[in-house]
């Protein structure tokens, strides 16, 4: 049976961001959530710098101490979000944020992709943008205020238990405010064809995304080892995200 955050994708893609949903989603959890009152941001601390989204095995199936799933989204480097559950995730643990003491019940987990470490600072403009965004979206479906985002370091108890994330928690609820105030600029969003080199002597090439058609589609599934029968379609989406993970 599907759990109540059966709302996410659709929140995100209002807001503009990128989704890509993982098998299972829907009924996955550790049982379901209570009534969501924020979100907390992680960055997964991986040593794997390679690849958008290296943790997304880690993150849907748990560790050896701990079960999965541990976030409900996880955020690329290229800006996408990957939803891994509608239920409740073990991403929290013990802390306090504005008067709330259980983390996993009460907030949604967002695990973004960084190593955590200088060699993976400042972080890509797309990712941070689409973390602004994400939070954003969040909270004005569920009626709560910037505030009501958390670093994990700030909510976990007690104090320095969690180093994530790395950012500074005060700038980014400044972006996810100015969003919900409609003071920010609008989006970067992937354009539909990429621009023309200097000189203008040949046109850019169509960006590639679900639902284009066509022989460089097929040259493109050649590279990530798919069926290559020119339709960007599901399955052509997920090997491009396991081919990313490699």
């Amino acid at each position: 049976m599907p759990h109540s955050l059966i709302w996410l994708p659709h929140v995100l893609k209002e807001a503009g961001l990128k989704v890509a949903l993982v098998d299972g989603w829907e009924d996955r959890g550790r049982g379901d959530v209570r009534t969501i009152r924020g979100v907390i941001c992680h960055h997964t601390g991986t040593n794997e710098k390679r690849g958008n989204m290296p943790t997304l095995h880690t993150l849907i199936h748990g560790r050896s101490d701990l079960r999965g799933p541990l976030a409900q989204l996880g955020l690329g480097r290229d800006g996408t979000y990957y939803v891994i559950a509608a239920g409740r995730s073990n991403h929290a643990g013990e802390g306090i944020w504005k008067g709330l003491t259980n983390g996993n019940a009460n907030f949604i987990g967002i695990e973004a992709e960084n190593t955590g470490r200088a060699n993976d600072f400042p972080w890509p403009t797309i990712q941070m943008e689409a973390y602004h965004r994400g939070v954003a979206a969040i909270l004005k479906h569920v009626g709560q205020s910037a505030e009501f985002c958390a670093g994990h370091r700030e909510y976990a108890l007690p104090a320095g238990r969690k180093p994530d994330p790395i950012f500074n928690m005060h700038a980014f609820r400044d972006s996810v405010a100015a969003i919900l105030n409609g003071t920010a600029p609008g989006p970067v969003l992937i354009p539909p064809e990429e621009p023309a080199p200097p000189g203008g002597t040949t046109t850019g090439r169509p960006t590639l995304r679900r639902g284009a058609s066509g022989e460089l589609v097929k040259l493109f599934q050649v590279k990530i080892r798919v069926e290559a029968d020119g339709n960007f379609g599901p399955k052509t989406e997920a090997a491009l995200r396991a081919f990313q993970r490699e």
